[in-house]
């Protein structure tokens, strides 16, 4: 059957189709046209509305009271269903630094039980750490940091099935350099992040192949006039990618605006960092092995006020940076929907609307606002 879904503005990878028509047939995106062909009719107006690809949310760790390190699967059925109410479409699940055996516990789990799941679909999965060092720990454990195992990722790489899409490593550790080649060679993407490194180091990983930064600002060595540090290469490195937490929490939004225009549009990922708190409102909660505090919209460790990930939602992301006058919404859904899809490569399967993929997209309001969300052209949320 063909259902087509008229709309205000239509918001392509590199364009917006104005008064246009999204056609679907079978789960899939048949056309975008600015008219409808004579022998169908509108089964969806949304004439005053703004269609928009499915976000994907490429660092999450928990969420409706679950965590991806509970390694639990009925736990992460009800993480994916309830993303939905996010805009989100597709998503990483993320590990936090644990143990070898716990983190290769999860990529069997979700390798073996992936296509099981349901809700948004899972794309992958992103490592952060444990390859991280103690200064800039944040809310990760620092007994389970290690300089990185070529060995380690290889097994992780294999028992998730391929799924090990990202890992976050900290460019100081030694071993580095021939670590970020033989990640690469199994096609998992470096990021650099909980790191006191210099801005010499970071740019010997990236020339190495780590292509990333793990949540601009946060967890990692300031920018100075006479050192950099990892802030400065996140800004100024030439094709990386540069993760944004904009909760107004983590990241100020001049700091956000500066890291948008030093990136470009093209080149920051708008990331959660939900922790299992995401969606429950204020209260105690945990972040791994450790106690956590969320009051007014912030998660921090119960004993030193650090912000322990966050209860963000992609959908509220794409929404402040718009009101925050820091980016358009076109831009503001780019970085939540293509930039993250080509930051781990899989821009081939989700992140943009065009013929033949998925029909996974987002009904908004000009602000950014969500009012509805589409998988596979089945409406799974609406406001």
């Amino acid at each position: 059957m063909k259902t087509f879904y008229k709309a205000k503005k239509i918001i392509l990878s590199d364009s917006v189709v104005e008064d246009g028509y999204l056609g679907v047939e079978d789960g899939k995106i048949l056309s975008i046209a600015k008219s409808l062909p004579s022998d169908t009719h509108v089964v969806d107006d949304y004439s005053d509305k703004v269609l928009a690809p499915g976000y994907i949310d490429t660092h999450i760790h928990g969420l409706k009271s679950y965590d991806v390190m509970d390694i639990d699967l009925e736990g992460m059925k009800v993480m994916s269903e309830g993303l939905f109410e996010a805009g989100v479409t597709s998503w990483l699940p993320t590990t936090l630094t644990d143990s070898f055996e716990n983190l290769d516990a999860v990529c069997r789990m979700i390798g073996d039980h992936h296509d099981e799941i349901g809700g948004a679909k899972v794309k992958g999965i992103f490592f952060e750490g444990p390859a991280f060092t103690e200064e800039h720990k944040g809310a990760q454990n620092p007994k389970y940091m290690e300089d990185p195992s070529t060995e380690h990722l290889a097994k992780w790489v294999e028992s998730s099935k391929g799924l090990l899409k990202k890992i976050a490593i900290a460019p100081e550790r030694d071993n580095v350099e021939e670590y970020i080649a033989f990640a690469n060679t199994l096609g998992v993407h470096v990021t650099l992040g909980h790191s006191n490194a210099e801005y010499a180091d970071a740019e010997k990983a990236v020339k190495a192949g780590a292509d990333g930064f793990c949540h601009t600002y946060n967890g990692m060595s300031g920018l100075h006039h006479r050192e950099p540090g990892m802030v400065g290469a996140a800004l100024s490195l030439d094709d990386v990618w540069a993760e944004l937490i904009c909760d107004g929490y983590h990241v100020h939004p001049a700091a956000a605006k500066v890291a948008i225009k030093a990136r470009g549009v093209d080149r920051v990922v708008l990331v959660t960092d939900s922790m299992r708190a995401g969606g429950m409102g204020d209260g105690p909660s945990k972040l791994g092995e450790f106690d956590v505090i969320v009051k007014d919209g912030a998660a921090r460790l119960k004993d030193s006020g650090s912000l322990a990930g966050s209860v963000l939602q992609l959908k509220n992301a794409v929404k402040n940076v718009v009101s925050w006058g820091i980016a358009s919404l076109e831009d503001a859904v780019r970085m939540a929907s293509l930039n993250p899809a080509q930051s781990v490569g899989i821009d081939d399967e989700c992140g943009k609307l065009a013929e033949g993929y998925d029909a996974d997209f987002n009904v908004l309001e000009e602000n950014g606002e969500l009012l509805a969300t589409f998988q596979d052209g089945e409406k799974k949320f609406e406001a």
